[in-house]
This record gives C-alpha cells, structure tokens and sequence, in this order.
C-alpha cells in the first residue's frame, strides 16, 4: 500500500497519549459508544488475521505513546514492523513540530492502533482538528494533506479514539507553538538543516538581493551569484535566474530574510511550477552545528519512503 511520506524536518514536544473511545463530549478513558459491525465489514479489514505485537522502542512516532502493544497489521494495513517502521517516520517531524497537542494520538491510532478485540479508528472530529492545525506547516513545505487521511473515512458517532483534553476538538496553536515560518526556524541546529535538507530537492549557498510580499507568499530574489551544493532535479539553467517563495509567509517572521547582507544555506524543491523555500541557514563557519550539519549534507541518507505525490 503507497503511504504518505511527507515531512522529514522540525521539531519534537514529546506527547503523552490519552485514549479516549467516546464521543468529544465525554472525557472518561475507554469508554465505547455503538459499534455498528457493518461499518467495516465487520470490523475485519486485514488481509490476513490481526495479532497484538510490542510497539518496538526505534518506533519513534508512538515512542512513550501510554501504551506498550499494538495491532499488526495496523490500521493503514502495512503487515510488518519495518514497513510501519519506515512509513511512520516520515510522520516524527510533524509531531515534533507541536502544530496540534493531539497529532501523536491520531498518527499513533492508525500507526499502532490499541490492542482491542476488534480495529478502533480515529474519532472524525479530532483528525479535522489535527487537519485543520497542521495543514499550513505542511504546504509551507509544499505537501498537502493526503487522501489516506482524508477525515470523512473515520467515524463521527460510532466507537471511535479521541482524547480527553477540551481543546482536542479544534484547530489549535498550544503551548510552545512557534510562530515563526516553518522553513525559517531552528536555523542552527544541526538535525534541523539535515530536515530540511531531506524535505528539499536542492541546496545552495547565496546571498538574498531582494524579498518581496505576492499575495500571501513572500517571493525570495537570490543573486547571481551561487554555488551549488545538492543540485537534485534542478537543472543549471534554472538556477541563474532561481526566485523561491515562502508559502504563506507573508505575515509570519523569518528573520534570516530581514538581514540581506549575510549569504545562506538555501534549500528548496519544485512544487507545480514554483520553487518553495523550504529551509534557510545563516552560512556561518563559525557555529558548530553548522559545520557538523554541512559536513553531513552530501552523506547524509535521507529515509527512503515510497513517494504518493507526482
């Protein structure tokens, strides 16, 4: 089965897992509603029968998730550990980015669902929540919310996970939340360039001639002068004349754009006809996370997933 496989940058606020099995209103743990057994088949959806396994401890997405086994296959009906494994990680960056308190919980039901007598589903509310939160971060780096996660497949008023806390229901910007645009923040650590970098297509270093507001982007002028240092798809010709955009960023602060005069680690990738800027680096020698970070930059292995977006 394709999965998605989307962000592999940012940052982590460690989630602990309440599952609740009751509509948003109710907050008691394990509690069920009405489980219509024909609204999945009979709550059968495997190709083969379900077995209840240890969340292994390199699952980092459900690492510390408030319970030890899970169903396999899971939810999004991958059939071994490693597959779970590799495609769960791809997921680790949008959870470390805090951009919903219950983004883990609804990863981690679908992922590693709860050990049960039969499949229990993400509530249909609280995948709308996490939607509705995350969504922006991830079109700043260009991809958009997948259809395997489409929210109307979950259930709405049948047994269903949510979680106990009242802000769980709505799109939320909680404690720690950072303000600053997605592709501008963390810019000396060194895990952080190295997401970026696996989130992009393209790295460079140059100086920024001029950035400019176009609708709700900010349109990032580059000067001739380059040097390339992970060329991917990008073909010579276009990087002379490369301009990049920073979704969404009209409003949010980046301020490696506010200081033109310093030349930058510039990474980005091609979504339909525009490049986005998907990371931006102060080019300074003297940090050594930098230094660790460009030295890791053209050996650095990137996780290998099966791509959906074409």
């Amino acid at each position: 089965m394709k999965c998605f496989s989307p962000l592999h940058f940012w940052r982590l606020m460690p989630l602990a897992l309440t599952v609740v099995l009751a509509p948003a209103s109710q907050a008691s743990e394990y509690e069920y509603m009405s489980w219509k057994s024909d609204l999945y088949n009979g709550g059968r959806i495997y190709g083969k029968p379900p077995q209840c396994v240890d969340i292994p401890d390199d699952l980092k997405l459900c690492h510390g998730v408030g319970y030890s086994q899970m169903l396999l296959p899971n939810l999004l009906e991958h059939e071994t550990l490693a597959e779970v494994k590799q495609q769960a990680g791809s997921w680790v960056p949008l959870v470390l980015k805090n951009c919903h308190e219950g983004t883990q919980v609804f990863l981690c039901s679908l992922f590693a669902p709860v050990c049960l007598e039969r499949p229990i589903y993400p509530c249909r509310w609280l995948c709308e929540a996490v939607r509705d939160s995350c969504t922006p971060i991830m079109e700043a780096f260009g991809f958009p919310w997948p259809e395997m996660l489409t929210c109307d497949k979950f259930p709405q008023d049948d047994v269903c996970i949510a979680m106990s806390s009242a802000n769980a229901t709505v799109a939320t910007k909680p404690t720690g939340y950072s303000p600053i645009c997605p592709p501008c923040d963390n810019e000396m650590k060194t895990d952080a360039i190295l997401e970026h970098m696996c989130a992009s297509e393209f790295a460079i270093k140059t100086k920024i001639k001029d950035v400019r507001i176009e609708n709700s982007d900010r349109k990032v002028i580059l000067q001739k002068k380059k040097k390339t240092l992970k060329l991917g798809n990008l073909k010579k010709k276009d990087l002379k004349k490369l301009v990049l955009y920073l979704k969404n960023g009209a409003d949010c602060p980046c301020q490696q754009l506010d200081n033109l005069g310093n030349a930058y680690l510039i990474m980005g990738r091609k979504v339909d006809k525009q490049y986005l800027l998907t990371g931006i680096h102060k080019w300074d020698k003297s940090s050594k996370e930098f230094k660790k970070a460009v030295k890791k930059l053209r050996s650095h292995k990137c996780p290998a997933f099966e791509p959906v977006f074409k």
